[in-house]
């Protein structure tokens, strides 16, 4: 899904994980398992699942969570709390040519923001491993909130939150569907289509940020 923007853009809201970061549980869970590659995807597709992680993002303690699990899959209870105790190695680090992209935003005078579907126990986890994610002027966290991307209501606690202008907002996802529910609730939305397309497209609607990134 693509599409062009159109001005006045005054604010740009970013996701966290397959926008700003490189976010994957493989890259912690690759060193627990040494190698057994298809062991590793075993526990992710039966115990530490996308489902079971979507629990964390909807609010649901991470403690308490990783606890039941470990009771339930004792074999597999170190790899379990591993989530919990170690889940900032799961952000290899930022996406290429994003931290300039936000640095420029900045400087152009653009609001900055973040909307993610995360545990809310992780996220300042992220901001202090990732020290540019704290140059932004807000942060709305899904599992501080309850509520998770593509829930309308997301989206109308953000514009809420942060006083915006849905209409003159940019929210950029790797995600269709956040994509589609953002523009339901009126604002601009683009899926990301990389740091140097991104930066095209806001340049197309009269985003005064340079060409290419600064060296």
């Amino acid at each position: 899904m693509t599409t062009a923007l159109s001005a006045p853009v005054r604010a740009v809201v970013l996701d966290l994980g397959g926008v700003l970061v490189d976010w994957n549980p493989r890259h912690l869970y690759r060193r627990i398992f040494a190698g057994e590659e298809g062991a590793m995807e075993r526990f992710l597709s039966t115990i530490c699942t996308p489902e079971w992680n979507l629990e964390l993002d909807r609010g649901r303690p991470m403690a308490e969570a990783v606890e039941e699990l470990a009771e339930r899959h004792p074999e597999h209870a170190a790899s379990i709390r591993a989530y919990r105790e170690r889940w900032v190695e799961m952000v290899a680090g930022p996406l290429p040519g994003m931290p300039e992209l936000v640095d420029d935003l900045r400087s152009a005078g653009l609001a900055t923001y973040i909307l993610t579907n995360s545990p809310g126990q992780a996220f300042p986890k992220a901001c202090r491993a990732q020290p540019f994610l704290q140059s932004f002027d807000g942060a709305l966290v899904s599992g501080d909130l309850g509520i998770v991307k593509p829930d309308p209501a997301i989206f109308r606690a953000l514009v809420a939150k942060f006083d915006l202008e849905p209409a003159a907002t940019v929210f950029v996802d790797d995600v269709e569907a956040n994509v589609s529910g953002a523009r339901a609730c009126g604002l601009q939305a683009l899926l990301f289509p990389g740091a140097g397309a991104l930066r095209q497209a806001l340049r197309s609607a009269g985003v005064a940020v340079p060409a290419r990134p600064r060296p």
